[in-house]
């Protein structure tokens, strides 16, 4: 069911800096600034050759990343990504099986343009678990 890796997601308090840093640091390719207010997050990402680092940052107070923040302090990862042949079909998997999903069970557009859910950390060791439509 699970394709490649997408990218991996680095909360982070200042973007523009982490931004400067993997850029000026690194000499990484990086995007510009992103508004996802469906999400609720400013990303940016940075191109790897075999996978992306997305860095995102609250955009406002309900941002639902400020609840990560106030539990990791510094940023850290937030979640990681993985590109899947058939979401709804993988969705209809996972609930058969009794995993949780995050919201309503309805995809959303992600930050790429293609249909993403999240699924509860509590079913995969802790780590929050992003799919997204190959």
């Amino acid at each position: 069911m699970l394709g490649k890796l997408n990218h991996v997601a680095i909360a982070v308090k200042d973007i523009s800096s982490a931004t400067k840093t993997y850029k000026n640091i690194f000499g990484a390719q990086v995007s510009e600034p992103l508004d996802q207010p469906m999400h609720g997050v400013t990303v940016v990402f940075v191109t790897l050759p075999n996978t992306k680092i997305e860095l995102i940052s609250p955009l406002g107070e309900n941002s639902p990343i400020v609840n990560f923040f106030n539990k990791n302090h510094n940023g850290g990862i937030h979640h990681i990504c993985y590109e899947v042949k058939d979401l709804e079909l993988a969705i209809t998997n996972l609930i058969k099986n009794n995993y949780k999903l995050i919201g309503d069970k309805i995809p959303k557009i992600g930050a790429h343009g293609k249909p993403v859910i999240f699924l509860h950390p509590s079913n995969f060791d802790g780590t929050l678990i992003e799919l997204q439509q190959e």
